[in-house]
């Protein structure tokens, strides 16, 4: 969905990539730095019901997520290292952004319709982190699972928009709502990677037991 947004924050993130290539600055610094700020934010302004600054200031900088891979380009330190220190702390940074959601509806039990939201968010912290797993141990039997209506990016822009905006006058019920489609939408995306890789699996034996037979049968 924010394919076209995130081409376009490369183009922008190049100037800036080139300057912190010319002070020294690893891709992988960014990628913790990254990290560490939004969890930092996360746990510190969600739950104490910050909710808009720490919506806003959380986005702002995962539009920063970006920035690593251009200047590990740039760099010519792209490679496997990257990306999987990239992926793992992106579950690290999203598990904060559900957990915090999920504590600032715990410490609201007042709050209309606060159990719903608490377990609602709950839900997308647990599905959120099976998405990207299931993915990853596709790609380790050797399948292809990069489908699904409920990418990473999309995740956090659905949960954090209605997020900040409950802090504005949004009624809470709306966000519980959101949260409820978002750990839905999650859970079909699990579905679907489960059939995709079956599928593969599944055909690649069929063809293998084929060629066994045809091998058989020439014999």
């Amino acid at each position: 969905m924010f394919s076209g947004l995130r081409a376009t924050m490369q183009r922008v993130f190049r100037p800036l990539a080139a300057a912190l290539m010319r002070r020294g600055v690893s891709p992988d610094a960014v990628t913790i730095a990254g990290t560490v700020v939004v969890t930092a934010l996360a746990l510190g302004l969600l739950p104490t019901g910050h909710l808009f600054l720490g919506a806003l200031l959380i986005g702002v900088f995962a539009l920063f997520d970006s920035l690593d891979g251009v200047l590990a380009r740039m760099t010519g330190r792209s490679g496997p290292w990257g990306a999987f220190l990239d992926s793992t702390l992106d579950r690290v940074s999203d598990g904060a952004v559900f957990a915090g959601i999920t504590l600032y509806f715990v410490l609201r039990p007042d709050e209309p319709y606060a159990a719903w939201g608490a377990g609602a968010a709950l839900a997308c912290l647990v599905l959120g982190g099976v998405v990207p797993y299931a993915r990853a141990r596709a790609e380790s039997v050797g399948a292809d699972a990069h489908v699904g209506i409920a990418e990473r990016t999309d995740r956090l822009v659905v949960a954090l928009v209605p997020t900040g905006f409950v802090q504005l006058g949004l009624p809470v019920v709306v966000l519980v709502a959101v949260l409820g489609l978002l750990a839905l939408a999650s859970l079909v995306t699990v579905v679907q990677r489960v059939g995709t890789v079956h599928r593969q699996l599944r055909g690649r034996e069929t063809g293998l037991r084929g060629a066994g037979g045809v091998a058989g049968g020439e014999a």
